[in-house]
């Protein structure tokens, strides 16, 4: 049965993205000190259709583990906005269902990936991508308000955060508004890297 999930990467003081996000801005700039990681592992590079990387190990099995795990991706408006003009073709390689209140066709980005663009909420969007994942998991892309959302729905499984050694001291904190009382959350598993912490949490429903 599908797992419903999230992996993203956060600053010591709990930031996801910085500010003035846009296309032309992804991640409000600092993918670089939150994803210099990812950017070292061959692995991630081989996954966005690039060649890059300085190495593959066991940073490289963590990014290769959520992507083979996935079987549905949803996102956010803004974070469809800011990815569209850089993805390559196939780069999810599975089905990705958008929020947004605007109507459009869906959009074929390739053999195997298709956008779904839906406009009636995340209950209708989580619908969806279960028929599309076939029981593999599901993974909440992002941006950040598009994981409270799940999250304060009660619908997560599983989370996987990287924090990176690194203070941003304002921007878009990953965990803002969420609704304290909601899981019971339990440590599965702590990863060391020279460059990041990762650490997987498996959350149940009060």
């Amino acid at each position: 049965m599908s797992k419903i999930i999230f992996d993203s990467g956060i600053s010591l003081d709990g930031f996801f993205a910085g500010e003035n996000r846009s296309p032309k801005n992804p991640m409000g700039g600092v993918s670089g000190k939150l994803h210099q990681w990812m950017f070292q592992q061959k692995a991630f590079w081989k996954q966005i259709k690039m060649e890059g990387g300085a190495e593959y190990g066991a940073d490289s099995k963590v990014i290769e583990a959520v992507f083979a795990r996935t079987g549905a991706y949803i996102m956010g408006k803004r974070m469809f906005e800011e990815g569209e003009v850089a993805w390559a073709e196939d780069l999810y390689e599975a089905d990705v269902f958008v929020l947004t209140h605007e109507k459009r066709e869906p959009w074929a980005h390739g053999k195997r990936t298709t956008f779904y663009f839906v406009n009636d909420g995340i209950e209708s969007a989580l619908e969806k991508a279960r028929q599309s994942a076939r029981g593999k998991d599901i993974r909440i892309q992002g941006g950040a308000n598009t994981i409270q959302q799940f999250l304060n729905a009660g619908l997560i499984d599983e989370f996987l955060i990287h924090i990176a050694p690194v203070f941003l001291g304002s921007g878009i904190r990953l965990f803002d508004g969420i609704e304290k009382e909601k899981y019971d959350i339990e440590i599965a598993e702590v990863i060391p890297s020279d460059l990041t912490t990762h650490i997987r949490y498996k959350l149940t429903k009060k």
